[in-house]
């Protein structure tokens, strides 16, 4: 009779038992739902050497990718995510991925890149750090890398003078925006435009050559613009360029930075280096640099080679020139120290040069302008060059137009008597009497005597 009653049980408790479980499932498949990811934006960023794919997402993902070949592909699959991206819209022109195309499936979206050639692909997924939440980076490797542009090292005994060489390093890159100014201005961009502008002016001066750290909207990590710098290129002086913001939106002036061997000259110098230090993490970088325990080193060989005076002295005459046209922030001898990671390089002369702060209203708009930008260029370049007559490397241009032409200086395109003076440290009013000059009119290729300071 008892195993009568517990089957009667089983039969009553079946249909029920089925519909719990049923409810359950479908709980879960609307549980699964609600838990999909949703991508609303993807950004591609393309460097000398890869191509970089960034997913924002609002949380972590799971991902899985896979390479193909006949022909060349990669495969990503992101499992309980939808995509809600026109990956059409991504400019995949100057990468090996020739199309992009997306597949929804219920649980997963695939994201499949075909590709001109095999590449090798890396994955990271990247915890939030601002101004980004949680990103998947998905870096395609080329296979035939183009080859680093450099410039060959310069023979000491070719007989022929050299030109100096200045490395000019526009901050930040890629998914290292910088700071935001008002309108969406953001500082990578700002200070790679003044950056191609002082390469021009460089380039075109003579017994001096510039090369770029970075030419387009990449990042290039702190410790790999030094190499690049130093070892591909045997810079002389490296200038590493910003437009950041502070805390303040009233901070305004355009300032100039070196290496510092006690601390930070202040703390608005400390909390710019901070930011500045912390790009590595904010683009993604890998492998951080290892911490300061090399600094002493680092500061020692500086101190012993003479590069720390050389660039406090070199920072003093950008500051100089800068002041002829913008607002300085401090005085025009004053160049701040703090521990920027990217200055680390002992046997280079490295400055930092903040253009202005992008948090400024009223900077942010000169910073914005084409012709303000010229201006910042011109009294860079100016500064750079009253270093190298002052302090010209043996064997250089500047080395043989001092011994060959002691106290004569050539007219280059853009001078004016005022330049030529400050550049000699000589007073401008002495300058026109030892020529003979009435007026402002000077011409390119004249020879003027520079007089006894």
């Amino acid at each position: 009779m008892a195993n009568i009653k517990r089957d009667s049980i089983k039969r009553k408790n079946g249909p029920r038992r089925a519909l719990t479980l049923a409810l359950m499932a479908v709980g879960m498949l609307i549980c699964g739902a609600v838990q999909a990811v949703t991508v609303d934006s993807v950004r591609l960023h393309r460097a000398p050497d890869h191509t970089r794919i960034v997913f924002d997402l609002p949380q972590p993902v799971e991902h899985s990718i896979d390479k193909l070949a006949n022909p060349d592909r990669i495969v990503v699959d992101l499992p309980d995510t939808e995509l809600d991206f026109d990956m059409a819209t991504l400019d995949i022109s100057d990468s090996p991925i020739t199309g992009i195309r997306v597949g929804q499936h219920p649980g997963m979206t695939r994201v499949v890149f075909d590709l001109s050639e095999a590449v090798r692909p890396r994955t990271n997924l990247l915890k939030p750090v601002a101004p980004h939440d949680w990103r998947l980076v998905v870096d395609l490797f080329d296979s035939t890398p183009e080859p680093v542009k450099t410039v060959d090292k310069p023979e000491v005994d070719s007989g022929e003078p050299r030109d100096m060489i200045v490395a000019v390093d526009p901050g930040h890159g890629g998914e290292d925006p910088g700071a935001s100014g008002p309108g969406g201005l953001r500082e990578k961009d700002v200070v790679l435009q003044i950056a191609k502008k002082v390469k021009a002016r460089i380039d075109a001066q003579p017994g001096m050559k510039a090369v770029l750290v970075r030419d387009g909207d990449y990042y290039v990590p702190l410790a790999e613009r030094r190499r690049i710098a130093r070892q591909d290129n045997h810079a002389d002086v490296f200038i590493s360029i910003h437009a950041d913001a502070f805390t303040d939106p009233r901070a305004h002036g355009a300032s100039v930075f070196a290496l510092s061997n006690r601390g930070a000259t202040s703390a608005r110098a400390r909390y710019l280096a901070e930011m500045a230090n912390e790009s590595d993490k904010v683009a993604g970088v890998y492998e951080e640099e290892k911490d300061d325990s090399n600094l002493l080193s680092v500061l020692a060989d500086m101190r012993m080679s003479g590069s720390m005076a050389h660039s406090l002295y070199l920072g003093r005459q950008i500051l100089g020139e800068m002041g002829q046209i913008t607002r300085l922030h401090g005085g025009r001898d004053t160049v701040e120290q703090a521990a920027f990671v990217v200055l680390k390089e002992p046997e280079m002369v490295s400055v930092l040069v903040e253009t202005g702060f992008i948090s400024n209203k009223e900077e942010a708009r000169n910073l914005r302008s084409s012709a303000h930008q010229d201006k910042l260029a011109r009294s860079i370049v100016a500064g750079v060059e009253r270093y190298f007559r002052t302090h010209p490397a043996p064997g250089s241009w500047f080395a043989a137009q001092r011994s060959h032409n002691d106290g004569q200086y050539r007219i280059q395109p853009g001078d004016t008597l005022s330049g030529i003076a400050r550049r000699h440290q000589v007073s401008e009013q002495a300058l026109r009497s030892v020529n003979n000059i009435q007026d402002d009119r000077i011409i390119v290729g004249q020879t003027l005597v520079i007089p006894q300071s």
